[in-house]
């Protein structure tokens, strides 16, 4: 006598879901996630699936990257007053502070990049 599988074939170890995560939300984000759900033609569960595998969360600036920003920044605000101090004084008196803060800034925004 021959014996039947009735059912489908049990699911290996490693593609059983075996994990919960329970998450509370705002309504806000509840209908967000609700909506962007139903625009994507998926139940909200395999949409958290999805955004879970394929999307790209950036991590938040550590403290090292907030002090660049801040030095940009001010860096930014003295290129402003040099281009004051060009346009009452002439370009040439200004021409060695601007290529000094031009050079500084540009180190800078390569620290920058670097960090990322």
């Amino acid at each position: 006598m021959e014996t039947r599988n009735i059912g489908r074939p049990s699911k290996k170890a490693h593609e059983k879901r075996k994990y919960q995560v329970n998450v509370r939300l705002m309504t806000t984000e509840y209908y967000a996630l609700k909506g962007k759900a139903k625009e994507a033609s998926l139940p909200q569960t395999d949409y958290i699936r999805e955004c879970i595998l394929n999307s790209n969360v950036l991590q938040r600036m550590n403290p090292e990257m907030s002090d660049l920003v801040r030095k940009l920044s001010g860096m930014a605000n003295n290129l402003n007053q040099i281009a004051k101090k060009a346009n009452q004084a002439g370009y040439c008196e200004i021409r060695s502070e601007y290529l000094y803060l031009a050079d500084s800034i540009d180190n800078l925004i390569s620290k920058i990049k670097d960090d990322r």
